[in-house]
């Protein structure tokens, strides 16, 4: 697979991008929420039924939780609007596709990393920075946020699905 570089003006996407592809068919199984009891493999992103990386809330759950990886292999991260702690350095790599802007194009809700306690997991590191990836064990549970993105996948060179859980998501 190779990787558009969207800060250096590539022009033409690659053909079969491989994040396109995983993100489209998260958005199939959200959508279909089907039930099926198999589990070839625990956190494969093409996994059916929606609910099936995670076994005991199978029944309930209506969002993949998953990241993107740059091309360096970070995380790719953005900042969202917390009205609950405004003081708060709000920034998550946690996210749940909401909808296809175009071919490979969409539209993600920014999804608020919780501990296991349910308190937000503040993820930057000592400085502001960038991303403490030691932190990122700490998360156990997510929110939604009211705040989405609208990005390309084709600027991502890979896609890690996290968990399948049950935010109530209005549809």
């Amino acid at each position: 697979m190779s990787c558009s570089n969207c800060s250096e003006g590539v022009g033409v996407a690659p053909t079969g991008h491989c994040v396109c592809e995983v993100v489209r068919e998260i958005k199939r199984i959200q959508d279909a929420a089907t039930n099926n009891d198999c589990n070839p493999c625990a956190y494969n992103c093409f996994l059916e039924p929606l609910g099936g990386l995670v076994s005991p809330s199978r029944n309930q759950a209506d969002t993949r939780v998953f990241s993107l990886l740059t091309k360096n292999g970070t995380p790719f991260f953005s900042t969202f609007v917390d009205e609950d702690t405004p003081d708060c350095d709000c920034v998550s790599v946690y996210f749940r596709v909401n909808e296809f802007v175009d071919d490979c194009c969409v539209t993600l809700t920014v999804l608020k990393p919780l501990n296991a306690q349910r308190q937000e997991v503040d993820l930057l590191n000592e400085y502001g920075t960038g991303i403490n990836l030691r932190k990122l064990c700490k998360v156990r549970n997510f929110e939604l946020t009211g705040t989405c993105i609208t990005v390309d996948l084709h600027c991502f060179c890979g896609i890690l699905c996290v968990a399948d859980v049950f935010l109530d998501v209005c549809n």
